[in-house]
């Protein structure tokens, strides 16, 4: 039934990455399988590997005894000791030797599928154990479909997927194209391992500097944090262990080269790489890049810091539609309301000024005030969760007021 069995158990196990023996049990399994379909269910069958001959001995074990009540079970005393065991005993358990060809066509077919099943399982187990040690790499590819929006990206032994919401906005990959991604989770499913893939994360940027910028890789340069708005902007604090090396420099690299890198495979994302500081207001302030501050007020107990920055800096420090000071915010984890000069000096208070935000009412806005959310800008750049944990309100509420308040701003970027 299985011509060359050897050299073809061999051959599979090294094309499928896949242990002889789980191949060899798959084998047995199935002819179990077979065996059962042609003698009856209640056979008691075995199955063994022969590896000297290269074939599948199946055993078909029946009890001996004076009387036979079920042929498929039992052998007679008589019948055991003249056909196969002559000091066979009432009571042993006789192993006779089935010919596997006369087995039939629906039982072989059986067997296939049985095979075919148990190593598509195996394949599965090696693919997951493969990957699942590998979130947070980066992985090459290549398109091999698309699937309702989702990118279906072949790895050579695996495919993964890049769900719509971790692809980056506006790119356009057709079959064939070659994409990178960072690993998002491995999970296992009944269709076999699923590799989430994305182009969005924060760690993907990361990694990418990580393969860029050797003194990453070495430990001298770390990478304290990353904030991202995929395809148009991101910030990365950097430190140096050495006093030596410059860290943003090492980024930049000669003539903005190893940054440059990272952008071209980004389709031009904008980047900004701020050098850490445990001097909250310097770490800001360099955050806040490139708008140069004139001077900063710190709320400690709030985690909220006021920067007052140059008429002229204003919408270069708060960025279309909030972003700079977004990104800031995020890569910081400090509130920061942003202000020019001229603000300061006929400033309202906190909570009126809020009260211009759609959906914002009296007591929510001397709330916000009163934790350090002073104004639109500062409520427009604020995190979701950093709203709802300062103010625990819920979040739906707060997102809507993040959103309105961005709204807001960009108008009134407009008028000036």
């Amino acid at each position: 039934m299985f011509p060359e069995l050897k050299r073809l158990i061999e051959q599979m196990g090294k094309d499928r990455g896949i242990d002889k023996s789980v191949i060899i049990e798959a084998l047995e399994a199935a002819m179990i399988s077979a065996a059962r379909k042609k003698l009856g269910a209640r056979a008691d069958v075995e199955a063994h590997y022969n590896d000297e001959t290269g074939e599948i001995e199946v055993f078909l074990f029946k009890t001996v005894t004076d009387k036979v009540n079920d042929p498929v079970t039992e052998i007679s005393l008589a019948e055991a000791r003249k056909s196969y065991d002559e000091e066979a005993e009432i009571g042993d358990s006789l192993g006779i030797k089935v010919d596997t060809t006369t087995l039939g066509r629906i039982a072989v077919q059986t067997a296939k599928q049985i095979i075919t099943q148990r190593i598509r399982d195996a394949e599965r187990d090696v693919i997951y154990e493969e990957f699942k040690d590998r979130k947070g790499d980066i992985l090459t590819g290549f398109v091999h479909r698309l699937d309702g929006g989702n990118i279906i990206v072949s790895l050579g032994m695996a495919e993964g997927i890049v769900p719509v919401a971790e692809q980056i906005p506006r790119e356009v990959y057709r079959r064939g194209d070659r994409i990178r991604a960072y690993v998002l989770d491995v999970k296992r499913n009944t269709k076999g391992p699923q590799i989430v893939l994305s182009r969005t994360h924060p760690g993907f940027l990361k990694a990418l500097f990580e393969i860029e910028v050797p003194e990453i890789a070495e430990g001298i340069i770390e990478i304290v944090n990353v904030a991202r708005e995929p395809g148009r902007r991101s910030k990365i604090a950097v430190l140096s262990r050495d006093r030596d090396v410059d860290p943003v420099g090492a980024c930049v690299g000669i003539r903005g080269a190893r940054v440059q890198s990272v952008v071209q495979e980004l389709r031009g994302e904008k980047i900004d790489i701020v050098p850490y500081s445990d001097d909250p207001a310097k770490f800001i302030c360099a955050a806040l890049s490139p708008a140069k501050a004139e001077r900063v007020y710190i709320d400690e107990e709030n985690k909220a810091i006021e920067v007052i920055v140059p008429d002229d800096q204003l919408s270069l420090a708060i960025g279309k539609s909030g972003q700079n000071v977004r990104l800031a915010v995020r890569l910081t984890g400090w509130k920061i309301d942003v202000k020019s000069e001229s603000a300061v000096k006929s400033s309202e208070p906190g909570d009126r000024i809020l009260m211009s935000i759609p959906g914002m009412t009296e007591s929510l806005a001397k709330l916000f005030a009163d934790k350090g959310l002073k104004s639109v800008a500062a409520i427009a750049a604020a995190d979701v969760d950093m709203v709802v944990e300062s103010t625990g309100i819920e979040e739906k509420k707060a997102q809507d007021l993040i959103e309105a308040a961005a709204q807001l701003l960009d108008a009134m970027t407009a008028k000036n």
